[in-house]
């Protein structure tokens, strides 16, 4: 092979290792932002698994705390959400966000019924801090609104499909899956707090 191709084919193997410009969010889906609202939330582990633990415990504190989490929390993550479009530059909390995730995976490995009112009150505070989160990655009004409609949707069947089970051995899955949640907490943790 003669020296000329030799450089040739180095050059374009250079090129195609140069990195093209990397993003921390998904930018488009090419579907419109409401749906690049749902892909963000269903890409993001940092906003899906708290929801998903949460639909768990409101699940097996039974029907009524499945419908406060199924109507509080979507409400509240979207006013958190349009709160934080007023901010300039995204926030990010990945060490608050794992304890989050540590609190609720607790409570549902824990299989403790709380007040309706705390239960209520935890939902609002968890939509608001994570929609707030959102609303500083600049989804837009639409990918919060799309964000919403997706939670509500979590929320509902996941803790449907809980309040549903009837057999002994199947509450302790569910917290068993809480279980794993707080250890997922715990590597999210982990990986917030390490060195440099």
């Amino acid at each position: 092979m003669r020296t000329a191709a030799r450089a040739a084919i180095a050059a374009i193997a250079f090129t195609g290792l140069v990195p093209g410009e990397a993003g921390a969010h998904l930018v488009t889906t090419g579907l419109g932002p409401f749906y690049d609202g749902i892909s963000h939330f269903a890409l993001t582990p940092e906003d899906l698994l708290p929801v998903l633990a949460f639909a768990l415990f409101a699940g097996l504190s039974g029907p009524s705390a499945g419908r406060a989490v199924l109507f509080v929390l979507p409400v509240a993550w979207l006013s958190g959400g349009l709160l934080g479009l007023s901010r300039s530059t995204e926030l990010l909390m990945p060490a608050l966000t794992a304890a989050t995730l540590l609190v609720l995976g607790a409570l549902v490995a824990l299989d403790r019924r709380l007040p309706m009112v705390v239960v209520a009150g935890l939902a609002a505070a968890l939509g608001l801090f994570h929609g707030y989160l959102n609303g500083t990655a600049k989804l837009g009004a639409l990918g919060l609104s799309g964000v919403a409609a997706t939670l509500f949707v979590v929320v509902a069947l996941v803790a449907a499909y809980v309040v549903s089970l009837r057999a002994p051995w199947s509450r302790i899955a569910v917290r068993v899956a809480g279980s794993w949640l707080v250890a997922i907490s715990i590597l999210m943790l982990g990986w917030a707090f390490r060195a440099g």
